[in-house]
């Protein structure tokens, strides 16, 4: 800014100073021109001025007295011809009047008055300027016959008092420094002011958008990226202690028909007092974090024990109990709640999260509201990975007739309640596994519906059922038998393709065929599900609703779905004896009238004691089974189908 500043004064000074020069440049040119008119050509030839034309010089320039300090003519030759000082015997500047005379041009210097000498010469300022005289300027211009009237025949220096305009020149240079210098500093002052408040608010915002970065906008929460800043400084303060650091996941169950019933705004109400509950229900040094959409996260950084880290999901739970206000409407929220440990299920703390995310999911998943985590319900486990990998073998030795069989089909019988006979058959697949013995479908099935390989499962399921079919026929004994269909086959229309050409390459009727899929499973996408139940129903094809109650099957649903029973899940079955919930039977009791109104039969599954069958008999339960009458066997185990005795032979 400095700089600017002294330039701004440098050019303003320099264009006054050269329009000065400029100025008194053009009065020694008329001054040398009145002076060159009343000369004759021939004495600039000559150099030799007479007294008579000198008296004329001195009157032509008389008007001139207030501004001219003096007046020479020089010859062409560089003679001085005349003076108007008569104390003048100066000799002249060669090269500048060389120059002139040369260039045609005229020549002004700003300089002290030498000729007052002492002081005056410092006090006062001339302006000499050489100006060409030409032949036309001259008294006599044809008195040259042969030279041009353009031509330079001599000079006139002009010496004007310049004391005046050096002086104004020195004082608008200064007078211009100091408003520019005033206007510097006030722009300077003013640019800082600027720059300050500018600067005060960038650190405010980056204050505000660090602040941001790491809070959730709608909650004020902790978000993902702090609360892993957290869990990294927790993780490293227990490591050399006998603690662990606990992380609690838990996200809303069916948030997403709250946000399409009740809108977004209801939304994120609902999530504020849930944030603003978990808050201030915890201790001081756990922190609730959103993590996003409806999930929060708590992180306990000192847990001495998994089961404290439990016991306090299940408090976070109980907050849950209280209905939530929104305007007008008490809404009741359930939650589903993960918990891991580290070091006990994880070693970092994205093993931690990962592990926790997948307890929270298992929890969804079984509606268990609280969930510990546990190997056995990660599928990236290593242990998970070795069992994969050994079902892939174990359906690939299905087609190399050297090996030995793994999987097989038990079955499992059906009772009438009213008469205590065989009425048909439920196909339970099994994994005799060569080193963990046999293996219940809950601990590879789901393995292998997340995995992709249920398609093939379901394929040797519904094969070898049908195929146990075609023999029972032959031996002139025919009794239904219900495959359990996953959601992901009961999708998908290539299961009923499958099933049509089985029953044709075996020669059974479809009505010896039932399929059972869960109601999860019809509701998870009910548009593709219900026309292939439909196609089943068809071909002749019995369909049953497994696990009835745990699903969300509305009565319009139920009324419109192509289902022939509902089988009542085994949690209601059990609380329908000794030590069983109170009002069980009243629900039992629905479920029943429900689905006789619709013309459907009831089966009850997980039947144990007599006690049991007789409350289900008495409530109008169509068929029932369990281990009261018989545990899940292979074919060649059971009695032949239709006979009345049904247990194990032998």
């Amino acid at each position: 800014m400095a700089l600017v500043g002294i330039a701004l004064v440098l050019v303003t000074s320099s264009q006054m100073q050269g329009q000065a020069v400029r100025d008194g440049t053009g009065s020694a040119a008329r001054i040398a021109e009145y002076a060159a008119g009343v000369v004759p050509s021939t004495a600039f030839v000559t150099g030799v001025l007479s007294s008579d034309e000198r008296a004329a010089v001195t009157a032509a320039t008389e008007g001139f007295d207030d501004d001219l300090v003096e007046l020479r003519l020089w010859s062409l030759d560089g003679r001085l011809m005349y003076s108007s000082a008569a104390a003048t015997t100066g000799l002249p500047h060669t090269d500048r009047l060389a120059q002139v005379m040369q260039e045609g041009q005229p020549d002004a210097v700003v300089q002290p008055d030498v000729r007052a000498g002492g002081d005056a010469a410092a006090e006062r300022t001339v302006l000499d300027v050489y100006v060409p005289v030409l032949l036309a300027d001259t008294a006599t211009p044809d008195a040259q016959g042969d030279v041009a009237p353009g031509a330079v025949i001599g000079a006139a220096e002009v010496m004007l008092d310049h004391t005046t305009a050096h002086q104004t020149l020195r004082a608008t240079t200064r007078t211009v420094t100091l408003v520019v210098v005033g206007s510097l500093v006030l722009l300077w002052l003013l640019l800082f002011q600027i720059v300050h408040a500018t600067s005060r608010r960038l650190r405010a915002t980056a204050l505000d958008n660090a602040r941001l970065a790491l809070l959730d906008s709608l909650t004020g929460l902790p978000n993902r990226r702090l609360l892993a800043d957290q869990m990294q400084r927790a993780i490293e303060r227990v490591a050399d202690d006998d603690t662990r650091v606990g992380l609690i996941l838990l996200d809303i169950d069916r948030f997403k028909d709250i946000n399409d019933t009740l809108g977004h705004d209801h939304g994120d109400e609902l999530l504020q007092q849930v944030a603003e509950r978990l808050r201030h229900a915890l201790r001081d040094d756990d922190v609730v974090a959103r993590l996003g959409g409806d999930e929060f996260a708590i992180l306990l950084p000192d847990v001495r024990t998994v089961a404290n880290a439990e016991r306090l999901a299940r408090r976070v739970r109980g907050l849950f109990a209280r209905p939530f206000e929104l305007s007008d409407i008490g809404l009741h929220v359930e939650t589903s709640i993960g918990v891991a440990c580290l070091p006990d299920h994880a070693s970092d703390a994205s093993a931690l999260m990962r592990t926790a995310d997948i307890a929270m999911y298992a929890a969804k998943h079984h509606r268990a509201g609280v969930s510990v985590y546990s190997p056995d319900a990660d599928d990236s486990s290593p242990a998970r990975l070795v069992l994969l990998g050994e079902l892939h073998r174990a359906l690939e030795a299905r087609s190399d007739p050297d090996s030995v069989p793994q999987l097989e089909m038990h079955y499992q019988p059906k009772i009438d309640l009213s008469s205590q006979r065989v009425v048909g058959l439920e196909a339970l697949i099994r994994w005799r596994h060569p080193t963990r013995g046999l293996l219940a479908p809950g601990t590879f099935v789901p393995l292998a519906e997340q995995s992709g390989l249920i398609h093939r499962v379901t394929a040797f399921a519904l094969e070898e059922s049908v195929r146990q079919l075609a023999r029972w026929r032959a031996q002139g004994a025919a009794v239904p038998v219900a495959v359990n269909l996953s959601a992901h086959d009961v999708a998908s229309p290539a299961v009923v393709d499958m099933i049509e050409q089985l029953l044709a390459e075996h020669g059974v009727e479809a009505s010896l065929l039932e399929v059972e899929i869960t109601e999860t499973a019809l509701v998870a996408d009910r548009s593709r599900v219900v026309p292939v139940l439909e196609r089943l129903g068809a071909l002749g094809i019995r369909v049953a609703i497994d696990d009835f109650g745990t699903g969300t099957t509305s009565i319009s649903q139920l009324r419109d779905l192509p289902v022939a029973e509902l089988k009542i899940d085994r949690v209601f079955v059990a609380d329908l004896g000794e030590g069983g919930r109170a009002g069980s039977e009243l629900v039992v009791q629905a479920m029943v009238d429900l689905a006789h109104s619709f013309g459907l039969g009831v089966v009850a599954e997980g039947v144990e004691d007599e006690e049991t069958a007789l409350t289900l008999a008495r409530l109008g339960v169509d068929r029932a089974q369990g281990f009261l009458w018989a545990r899940p066997a292979p074919a060649d185990a059971l009695h032949p189908p239709g006979s009345q005795s049904l247990h194990p032979i032998g």
